[in-house]
This record gives structure tokens, sequence and C-alpha cells, in this order.
């Protein structure tokens, strides 16, 4: 079963991937985030990096993501790339990945590639107020990765709030649940939950001699 996780910057997102993962088993899941997969900029100097819209679907590579995906699939491990936020390239390192029964992924624009959206069987849309979002990115930015206050507002008004108005927000009628309130949403969370364990219980029974 592959679930996906859309909503803009800041909605929650990954508060209700992990409160899934809670409820279920994170044995039985693997939490796979799209924000791992922007492009490699290493080539480009890093004054133009700074200048990338990193809110346009052109930003990611989503071949790769789609690849691994479909490998894991398929039951086949991967290595995932990690990504330095602060310089804008991928690190040396990889994450192995095993295949899971479950796989969440999770991203500001996951539902805005049709090629991507195919894959999944559950797409959840996590809906939060713009002022909320916008505290929630300034927070992470400044403490996680490396950002000024100055640079986070003037990334929101420039590419962060136009893009999510031009595909994040549009992308919501692909939804099959819509949850308010992020991670906060018990009875949301506790209907998702209840599906993927009903989902491993029957895949359990099905493969059992």
């Amino acid at each position: 079963m592959i679930i996906g996780i859309c909503g803009g910057t800041g909605s929650g997102k990954t508060t209700v991937a992990r409160r899934i993962l809670e409820n279920v088993s994170d044995e039985q899941v693997v939490f796979f985030q799209q924000d791992s997969y922007y492009r490699n900029l290493e080539d480009m100097p890093v004054e133009l990096r700074h200048q990338i819209n990193f809110d346009h679907p052109d930003a990611l590579d989503n071949e790769l993501f789609i690849n691994h995906i479909k490998a894991l699939r398929a039951g086949e491990a991967i290595k995932m790339p990690m990504y330095d936020f602060a310089i804008h390239t991928r690190k040396a390192e990889t994450v192995h990945v095993e295949p899971k029964p479950i796989l969440i992924i999770e991203g500001i624009l996951i539902f805005v590639d049709a090629a991507l959206r195919s894959l999944m069987d559950i797409k959840i849309f996590v809906d939060t107020d713009d002022d909320l979002r916008f505290i929630r990115r300034l927070q992470r930015d400044v403490n996680e990765r490396g950002r000024t206050v100055e640079s986070v507002i003037k990334q929101y008004l420039e590419t962060v709030r136009p893009m999510h108005e031009q595909f994040v927000e549009p992308s919501k009628r692909h939804a099959d649940v819509i949850i308010p309130e992020g991670g906060y949403n018990e009875v949301g969370i506790d209907l998702i939950s209840g599906k993927i364990r009903a989902q491993l219980e029957k895949e359990l029974v099905k493969n059992t001699p």
C-alpha cells in the first residue's frame, strides 16, 4: 500500500505521517520524503543556487523519486539520497531503505505529477491555515536548515506563497481524504491508521499458508 501525504509547507504533513507510524508499526512502514529528491546543484555556483525556485516542480528529481518508489513496491531495496539544504547539494552518503508492506510518501508537490499520483493507493491532503504554516516554516528553516529570518521571509514572499497558490493548493482536488489542522486531527489520523491496519491484516491472512 502506497500512501501519499501532501499539503503546503508547514502544514503538518510529517506530523501526520509520524502519528500514523505510532498507530501502526514502524516495522511495517517506510517513511519517504520528497524533500530528499531535490536536484543536485553541485555544478552550479553557490550564489546561483540560492536563486533557484525550490517550490517549483522542476526543482525536484521526480524521475529518481518514482523509480525508487517502484523499486520498493517491487520488493527491492534502494539507496535514498540525502540533501544538504544549507548549500543545496546532495550529500555523499545515502540511506539504505528496505521495502516494507506500507510506503508513506510525503511532500508539498507529490500530487502535481500525474505519474507519481498514479502510484498511490490513498492520497491525503493536510489543510492548515496560512499563518500557522508560515510560522512553522520560519522556525524550521532557521533552526534546522541554517537560514536567516530575512532570507526565509524573502523566499516565502517571492516563491513559496505564489507556488503554493499555483501548484499545491490546486492539487488538493486529487486527494481522497482532506485532514484539517494536521497532526492535531485525531479523528482523521485514527481513520487512516485503521485502514492501514486492516490492509496489513488482510495481507497477513493472504500470505499465511
